[in-house]
C-alpha cells in the first residue's frame, strides 16, 4: 500500500471513529443513564462528569491525530476545503472545552452540593455541539473516502 493511500485511510478512520464515540456516549449513554433503576441526578451527573471529561480527553487525541495525518508530508497537497473543515471542526472543539463544559461542570457542582439550579441552556448549546461536531466529521470521513476511491483507480 503506497503511503498516500495509507494516510487517506487513516483520514477515514479517525472521523469515523470520533463519529461513533459521540454518538454512543452523547446520545445513547448520556440520556439513558437516568432511566436505570437506582440512579438519582446526583449520581448521573456525577457518572456523566466522568464519562464526558474521558470522552473529551479521547476527542482532542482524536483531533490532533486527524490534524497530523491531515498535514503530514505524504499527504500531499490539503484542499482548502479540507483545510477549512478540520479549522472548523478544531475551533468547535475549542468552543466546545474552554466556553460550553465550564457552566455545565458548575452546574454540576451545585447539582452536587444540594442545590436547584434549574434547567440550563448550556446542555442544548453542547447538543448543538456534538450534532456541529457529527456532520463536521461525516464530511471529512466524505472527502478522504473520495480521496481513497480516487487513490485505488489509479488517480493521484
Amino acid at each position: 500500500m503506497n503511503g498516500r493511500l495509507s494516510t487517506e485511510l487513516w483520514r477515514l478512520v479517525l472521523p469515523v471513529l470520533w463519529f461513533g464515540m459521540v454518538a454512543a456516549i452523547g446520545f445513547i449513554e448520556a440520556p439513558l443513564k437516568f432511566q436505570a433503576p437506582g440512579i438519582t441526578i446526583p449520581l448521573g451527573l456525577g457518572i456523566g462528569r466522568l464519562v464526558f471529561a474521558a470522552l473529551n480527553a479521547v476527542e482532542g487525541l482524536l483531533l490532533v491525530a486527524l490534524i497530523l495525518v491531515s498535514l503530514w508530508p505524504r499527504a500531499a497537497r490539503l484542499a482548502r476545503a479540507r483545510l477549512a473543515w478540520l479549522a472548523g471542526l478544531a475551533a468547535l472543539f475549542v468552543v466546545k472545552i474552554a466556553l460550553v463544559r465550564p457552566p455545565l461542570n458548575a452546574r454540576t457542582d451545585l447539582v452536587l452540593a444540594g442545590a436547584d439550579p434549574g434547567q440550563s441552556p448550556w446542555h442544548y448549546v453542547y447538543i448543538a455541539c456534538d450534532l456541529l461536531t457529527l456532520a463536521l466529521l461525516v464530511v471529512l470521513a466524505m472527502q478522504a473516502a473520495r480521496s481513497i476511491r480516487r487513490l485505488a483507480n489509479g488517480g493521484s
